[in-house]
């Protein structure tokens, strides 16, 4: 258990507000860019568009951006009853495992104990199987093991068969699979959208490094650390499930330079802070491979970020706790109200919030 002092900004219930089941956007925006976009600044807010980011940052301002791509991670397959029958399965694959296993939450858990196999494609003609080995006591997902004899099979495999998993609060989309890509994702990883990304277009990026407003990269492929609910009531007994992240060397240069010449790191979505204040716990950011399980709530004391751009967030999520961090869990709150009555859409698909530096 923490030892932290207890706090309402510790306690989940305190994240929690009420949204109407029509605010829940369900398409993106066409183009991209002409989602609504909610400043945010110490002490005044006021409601803009997306496209007038460049309006809104300064030459010098640099963008972290998060460069990972969603693969087509749910699988649609069947379990053989005992009497012969199909019983209708759905995978989705979290994180991978040496000799062709996946870290994966299933649907119907509970009839897919270790030992049953899962059949994808025809039944018939089986295009894939795989085979439960053990249920992961973290996630409660499954480890299944792949029958195909290397990796590049499987991968192969897995995009002629998968489909792009979107959020199970989206019903019913007319969007197209690259709508829920990023006009610059590029490593194949992540099984949901970094989504503060979907908003910009490469007009948009490239009005913007006109203006003289920087653009680095880092990776992190988002997993069930961004999207797992917290179900503990206080919430520095929380625990992240760890999710991969790649910051370079290029871009870590890029962060120093633009400290040192006096302009702001701007993260684009709580992934990228994620993974720029995970390579920065020793102090100073660092070219970093490898997994991050960093937790940020209110109390944090910030090592890089100054600046977000993010969506809104389900209710009682890591995710409102990490802004919350940067504004206020009260202010969020109130921001959030009035974003409901001003009918903005949320989650994915919705529109966005620009939080301007305090330190400026």
């Amino acid at each position: 258990m923490s030892n932290a002092p207890y706090s309402q900004d510790h306690c989940l219930s305190a994240y929690d507000y009420t949204l109407p089941e029509t605010l829940i956007a369900q398409t993106p925006m066409v183009p991209r860019d002409r989602s609504r976009l909610l400043v945010v600044e110490p002490t005044t807010h006021q409601h803009r568009h997306f496209y007038e980011l460049p309006q809104l940052l300064r030459s010098g301002d640099l963008l972290v951006l998060n460069n990972t791509r969603v693969i087509p991670a749910r699988l649609l397959g069947y379990k053989l009853s005992s009497k012969g029958g199909q019983i209708p399965v759905e995978v989705l694959l979290l994180e991978p495992r040496p000799d062709q296993c996946w870290l994966a939450l299933v649907k119907p858990g509970r009839r897919l104990k270790p030992g049953a196999n899962i059949i994808f494609g025809n039944p018939e003609q089986p295009s894939l199987q795989a085979t439960v080995l053990e249920t992961d006591a973290e996630t409660r997902g499954r480890i299944i093991q792949f029958h195909v004899d290397s990796g590049k099979v499987l991968e192969a495999k897995i995009h002629q068969l998968g489909q792009l998993p979107l959020p199970p609060y989206i019903h019913h989309s007319s969007a197209a699979p690259e709508q829920y890509q990023t006009v610059f994702a590029e490593q194949p990883g992540a099984v949901a959208a970094p989504t503060a990304g979907l908003h910009f277009t490469p007009q948009l990026l490239e009005q913007l490094s006109a203006q003289g407003i920087q653009q680095a990269w880092i990776t992190l492929h988002v997993g069930l650390g961004t999207f797992r609910p917290v179900e503990i009531d206080h919430i520095t007994d929380h625990r992240m499930h760890a999710e991969w992240i790649d910051i370079s060397p290029a871009t870590v240069a890029a962060v120093q330079q633009t400290q040192a010449q006096g302009g702001r790191i701007i993260a684009v979505g709580t992934t990228a802070v994620r993974a720029l204040e995970g390579a920065a716990q020793s102090g100073t950011l660092q070219p970093y491979r490898g997994k991050t399980q960093i937790f940020i709530y209110p109390g944090y004391q910030w090592q890089v970020v100054d600046g977000l751009i993010t969506n809104f967030h389900l209710p009682k999520s890591s995710l409102m706790m990490l802004v919350s961090a940067l504004i206020g869990r009260q202010r969020l709150l109130t921001l959030y109200q009035e974003a409901i009555d001003e009918r903005y859409r949320f989650y994915s698909f919705g529109d966005a919030m620009l939080i301007m530096p305090v330190r400026d």
